[in-house]
Order: structure tokens, then C-alpha cells, then sequence
């Protein structure tokens, strides 16, 4: 196998990496997911907003779980490109702990979302955006009302 350009990494070794996060997702395993990460990794998120480093990030995991206790990350798509992954998924989950101050409503909710990825060259990750409709997401908490015409 070929290493990526500047790294030690090819992208076979990213695809196995991915299948362990969804093993992990599939565990729900927030130590699984954060053995991913950088010490100094940064992920974006419309939930968490920016969230530093390995242990914040492992406490976002803890904390989402716990929210939604049967929360499934169903991979749909994944590109790899270099150090650069792009994956999108379909999630699912009950909403049944607090969130943003929010108890837990018993509401189902369903969204896809788009996760961009940059590696370290040793393939930890360095940083994730997140991006869904947030929008969606909290009409479907009950938050929101829409109106349709």
C-alpha cells in the first residue's frame, strides 16, 4: 500500500480506522470514539459549539449518550482524500436527558449529518465539523414550531 502524501497513513488504514468509530458508535463507547482524537483536537458542533481537547471532547460524548441513551450513527457515505475524510450518516435516538437546559421530551428525532474530518499524519484526529439541520433537529425536540401552507 501506498502511504498518503505526508503521511505515514494510506487509506486503507483510514477505512479500518472509520469501521472502529462505528463499532465504537454502535457500543456506544465514548472511550472508543475519543481514542481517535489529538490531545489538542477541536471538534465544531451545532449542539456543543467548539469543544477542545480530548477530555471535553470525551464529556460531549458522555453527555450526548446520556440524552439520548438509544442513539444509532448509521455511516451512509465516506471519502477519503489525503488527511481529509468526509462522512456523512444517518442518526436516530430518543430524547429523554436534559439538553441545552431541555428535560428529556420522550421525542423521537431523525437527521442526517455531514462530518468533515482533518488527520494528523500519525491519523488521530485533529478536527471535526459537524454539520445538520439544527433547525430540523430542534423542531423535532419541540422546540421549534413550523408551520406548513
Amino acid at each position: 500500500m501506498r502511504s498518503l502524501p505526508g503521511s505515514n497513513m494510506n487509506a486503507e488504514d483510514l477505512q479500518a480506522f472509520f469501521d472502529r468509530r462505528q463499532e465504537a458508535w454502535n457500543r456506544q463507547d465514548p472511550d472508543g470514539l475519543i481514542g481517535g482524537y489529538h490531545d489538542d483536537a477541536i471538534i465544531e458542533s451545532p449542539v456543543f459549539g467548539v469543544v477542545r481537547g480530548r477530555a471535553a471532547i470525551a464529556e460531549q460524548y458522555r453527555s450526548w449518550f446520556r440524552t439520548f441513551p438509544d442513539f444509532t450513527f448509521a455511516r451512509e457515505e465516506l471519502i477519503i482524500d489525503g488527511l481529509h475524510a468526509a462522512q456523512t450518516a444517518r442518526c436516530s435516538a430518543t430524547h429523554t436527558g436534559e439538553l441545552m437546559g431541555l428535560p428529556g421530551s420522550g421525542r423521537r428525532i431523525l437527521f442526517t449529518a455531514a462530518l468533515f474530518y482533518r488527520f494528523t499524519d500519525g491519523g488521530l484526529i485533529v478536527n471535526e465539523r459537524r454539520i445538520y439541520d439544527f433547525t430540523g433537529f430542534l423542531m423535532q425536540l419541540g422546540v421549534l414550531k413550523g408551520k406548513l401552507r
